[in-house]
């Protein structure tokens, strides 16, 4: 997904949720948004289980997001 411990990968799905994020947000990320939400995640190194349920989730709104601002 992009999530790392050290920071949103480039080129990754993570990248292109937060591009969508700030876009929606007018330039920002909101603090306990779904993306800081998941660098969060990515950061805390949960179990793999945990990161797969997470990333489905973050798939499925970085989804939404997307069809929302048309890119």
């Amino acid at each position: 997904m992009g999530f790392t411990a050290t920071g949103i990968a480039a080129s990754s799905l993570a990248a292109k949720m937060m591009s969508a994020a700030a876009i929606a947000n007018g330039g920002g990320i909101a603090a306990g948004g779904v993306v800081a939400t998941l660098q969060s995640v990515g950061a805390a190194g949960l179990s793999t289980s945990s990161n797969i349920i997470l990333g489905s989730v973050g798939a499925a709104v970085g989804a939404l997001l997307r069809n929302s601002t048309g890119s």
